[in-house]
């Protein structure tokens, strides 16, 4: 088994109804849901939304407080007028902007938004990275 790799990412939300509404409205369809979490499939890998506090507690941590906006969550796209629309669609639905799409030091265009739990998505181009038909992403 590939040791490096990535299966579930999960996102500790105060209300799922609302981060529900939030990536509906972006576009994005459950796959799975049961009581108290809900997986969209994604290219290889799955994202979850769980209850934070039902996530603490799942985590041996009863009672923690989970934090958010020390790590982001990315999508690239093949231009920049797709980044363009994303971010709008993620404001459009609730997003909080953090920092609108702009052409940066490194060569491409990218921004930031943070979901109705404050997670923290960057959107972006990147001309050196290809990405596949389905939107995945091999290093070159």
């Amino acid at each position: 088994m590939t040791p490096q790799r990535v299966t579930l990412i999960t996102l500790g939300v105060a209300n799922l109804d609302t981060s529900r509404s939030f990536y509906a409205a972006l576009g994005w369809t459950a796959t799975q849901a049961q009581e108290g979490v809900v997986f969209y499939q994604m290219n290889g890998l799955v994202l979850a939304l769980f209850g934070a506090d039902d996530l603490a507690k799942d985590q041996g941590r009863a009672g923690a407080t989970l934090g958010t906006g020390a790590m982001t969550l990315a999508q690239n796209f093949t231009d920049t007028a797709a980044v363009d629309a994303a971010y709008a669609l993620a404001l459009s639905a609730g997003a909080t902007a953090l920092k609108a799409p702009e052409a940066v030091f490194w060569g491409g265009y990218s921004g930031y938004y943070a979901d109705p739990d404050g997670h923290v998505w960057e959107v972006a181009h990147n001309p050196f990275w290809p990405l596949d038909a389905d939107g995945s992403l091999t290093l070159p």
